[in-house]
C-alpha cells in the first residue's frame, strides 16, 4: 500500500546576502507548571491549584548573521531548547517576534519549515527501517530525486563514520550514538540554509564529536549555511563557534566570541592566566550564589556548581 506524504515544495531562494539570518526581538515563552504535592494538598482540601509561570525564555533579543555559527550554552532548564523550537516553527512564543530571513516563524511557518532543519536528541525514525530506509523516506518529504538521495545518503553517513554493510542493518540493532549520528544525517540531507542542532553530539565518542565538528564547518562553507547550536560541551562550543550566547533561566545573560568573553572573565577575577570557557559559564551562571563555604563543603567549584544547578532544579519541580 502507498504511502501518502505531505511533499515540502522547493526551498524558497534566498538571494540577499546582506540579510540577517535570524532576528529574534524580545522573545519570551511561558509554561504553567504544578506542583505535585502542592496539587495533592489542594485536591485534598477542595480548593483548585494555582499553576505557577515558568518563562523558559525571557525577553530573549539576539541577531544573528547569515554563514554565522553561534552556539548556545545553558545548564538543563535554562531555555535552550525552548528557543530552538521556537525557531523550528514547534512553539508558538507568547510575546515577541522571531524571523528568519524575514519569514515570520508563526504568520509563514511553512515557507520557514522549508528554509530549516533540526537535529535534537530526542529524534525519533521508523526503528524497524535501516538509517537508509529512514533517509530516502526524509528525502521523499523534500521531493528529493531517488537516485541522487541514495548517493547523498552514502557518502552523509560515510563522513560519519558508519560503515556501507549498516546502512541496511535495522536502527533498533544499532546503538544511540549511532542513532543520533542517522538523526545527524538526516539534517544534513537537505542542505538547509538554517540548520538548528540541539545538542547533536549528545551520546557520541570523541572521534565522532569532531566527524560531526568538521562536518558543520563544511556545511557553513559549501552551502551558505548559518548554523544555531545548543551544547553542554564548551571545548565543542569554543572550536566551532563563532559567537557564544550564554542562557540562564530563559535569559541571555553573556554573548560574544569565546576569546572577548574569557579575555572579561579574567579580567573581573583578576587572574594573570586566561580562564576556561568551563569558568566562563560558570562565572555568568551561578558565581554570584556559590561562596567559599560552598566550595569547602563540596570541595571543589565544579562540585559545588553542580549541586546547585541540582538544587535549582528540584525548587522548579
Amino acid at each position: 500500500m502507498a504511502i501518502n506524504v505531505d511533499i515540502q515544495p522547493a526551498v524558497p531562494v534566498v538571494n540577499d546576502d546582506t540579510k540577517d539570518a535570524v532576528v529574534i526581538d524580545s522573545l519570551t515563552k511561558i509554561f504553567k507548571k504544578s506542583r505535585p504535592l502542592l496539587r495533592w494538598h489542594k485536591k485534598n482540601a477542595g480548593q483548585k491549584e494555582e499553576k505557577r509561570e515558568v518563562r523558559a525564555v525571557d525577553n530573549v533579543t539576539i541577531t544573528i548573521k547569515r554563514r554565522e555559527i553561534v552556539g548556545i550554552l545553558g545548564s538543563n532548564g535554562s531555555g535552550k531548547s525552548t528557543l530552538i523550537r521556537i525557531l523550528s516553527t514547534l512553539l508558538i512564543p507568547d510575546s515577541g517576534h522571531v524571523s528568519i530571513f524575514g519569514y515570520d516563524v508563526v504568520k509563514n511557518d511553512r515557507t520557514v519549515q522549508r528554509l530549516i532543519n533540526r537535529v535534537s536528541v530526542e529524534a525519533s525514525f521508523f526503528k524497524k527501517l535501516s538509517p537508509m530506509e529512514n533517509l530516502i523516506y526524509a528525502a521523499r518529504l523534500y521531493n528529493m530525486p531517488g537516485d541522487e538521495a541514495r548517493l547523498e545518503i552514502r557518502r552523509i553517513l560515510g563522513r560519519l563514520g558508519i560503515k556501507p554493510d549498516r546502512i541496511g542493518a535495522p536502527l533498533e540493532n544499532m546503538s544511540r550514538g549511532m542513532q543520533q549520528k542517522v538523526a545527524i544525517a538526516r539534517a544534513f540531507l537537505t542542505a538547509p540554509i538554517v540548520l538548528l542542532l540541539d545538542e547533536p553530539t549528545t551520546g557520541l565518542d570523541p572521534r565522532s564529536k569532531n566527524d560531526v565538528q568538521t562536518f558543520v564547518r563544511e556545511l557553513r562553507d559549501e552551502h551558505d549555511a548559518t548554523i544555531l547550536i545548543t551544547t553542554h560541551d564548551m571545548d565543542e562550543a569554543e572550536a566551532l563557534c563563532d559567537r557564544v550566547a550564554i542562557i540562564d533561566q530563559g535569559r541571555i545573560v553573556a554573548l560574544g566570541d569565546a576569546l572577548a568573553l574569557k579575555r572579561a572573565v579574567t579580567g573581573i577575577m583578576g587572574r594573570s592566566e586566561m580562564v576556561t570557557m568551563h569558568e566562563v559559564f560558570m562565572h555568568y551562571t551561578a558565581a554570584h550564589l556559590i561562596t567559599e563555604t560552598d566550595i569547602e563543603r563540596y570541595g571543589s567549584w565544579e562540585k559545588a556548581f553542580e549541586a546547585f544547578e541540582a538544587q535549582r532544579e528540584d525548587e522548579e519541580e
